[in-house]
């Protein structure tokens, strides 16, 4: 089990709190996304500088804002600031910010992500390329680091054509508030169709669950909402949930909300009950849940969050599932 930071924080230390559990209860990592304030990578560093090295994961950076080769560089930076395993989640990002930053959108999101993942890959082990592609050309390579800590690139997978390449080129494949079913019936044989064709091993399956301790005064509903309303208003990410049966639609956030509850994407309850569907997840083959009380935080504050965190995780019984 790992952590998720939910936000673009406006102080680096509120991100400390996280780190700690993290540390303290032996989890598997503390994830992060993209940030347009302090930046990722840096926040990473900043922890790092503090004392707290631990494991750390991108869910996820999007692809236009960096180069592959910068890309490479600072995720290896952050396993070598942090002497910890980094895991770096990219996606190609929405196509109204793509077009703002490359001039027009991607035609072949697929291929772009393909030939960005694997240039990344690449890079992080040391490894030459030389490939002229659609959408990133690179020749070059950088110093190789046999004793660097292992840097494992992901990518942020909804549909079954992303999840297919997630199992050509990729380590990760990180589903966002995702139906379990949908996971296992049509994500994970795409990446695994992926993977055999490339005659490799699939890609561990990380699943970015959300979540809420049940507790007077709270409404699961406005919870989702305060992490989720710009996903549950895009068309993407609504069309994934009716593949997987729910009712959504990017005029009606709010049914989306409900839907998300109603189904038990979001997991909500008494921290056991939480913490009894992070083991369904993972005996059901999900190799990482990772936890974000991104609705809690935003709307009820830092200090509940964290005790949403560190119940649950109690409950799990600190590291025994980590």
């Amino acid at each position: 089990m790992s952590l998720f930071f939910p936000v673009m924080p406006l102080r680096p230390d509120i991100v400390e709190g996280f780190a700690r559990i993290v540390r303290d209860a032996g989890l598997a990592r503390l994830w992060m996304g993209q940030s347009l304030t302090f930046d990722t990578y840096h926040l990473f560093a900043y922890l790092a500088g503090r004392g707290l090295k631990v494991p750390t994961g991108t869910a996820v950076t999007v692809m236009p804002l960096r180069h592959p080769y910068e890309a490479a560089v600072e995720a290896r930076s952050v396993a070598l600031f942090t002497g910890q395993p980094m895991t770096a989640g990219f996606g190609p990002g929405a196509v109204e910010f793509v077009t703002s930053l490359r001039g027009s959108g991607y035609r072949s999101p697929l291929t772009a992500s393909r030939e960005y993942l694997s240039m990344v890959r690449s890079l992080v082990r040391g490894e030459p390329v030389e490939l002229n592609g659609e959408y990133h050309s690179l020749h070059g390579m950088l110093p190789p680091l046999p004793d660097a800590p292992p840097v494992d690139v992901g990518v942020g997978v909804l549909r079954a054509g992303m999840a297919k390449v997630a199992g050509e080129v990729a380590d990760a494949a990180i589903t966002w508030l995702t139906p379990l079913p949908y996971i296992l019936d049509v994500l994970a044989p795409a990446m695994r169709q992926g993977a055999q064709e490339q005659d490799r091993k699939p890609p561990r399956i990380v699943s970015l669950v959300h979540f809420g301790v049940d507790r007077p005064g709270r409404d699961a509903r406005r919870l989702v909402l305060a992490a989720n309303d710009k996903h549950l208003g895009t068309r993407h990410y609504t069309a994934m949930l009716r593949s997987a049966g729910l009712k959504a639609d990017p005029q009606d956030p709010a049914g989306g909300a409900d839907a998300l509850v109603e189904s038990g994407v979001f997991l909500t309850g008494s921290a056991q009950r939480i913490a009894e569907r992070v083991i369904e997840h993972l005996d059901a083959g999900v190799d990482e849940v990772v936890l974000s009380p991104g609705g809690v935080l935003l709307a009820h504050g830092e200090q509940a969050a964290l005790a949403d965190l560190r119940e649950v995780v109690s409950a799990l019984g600190g590291s025994a599932r980590a």
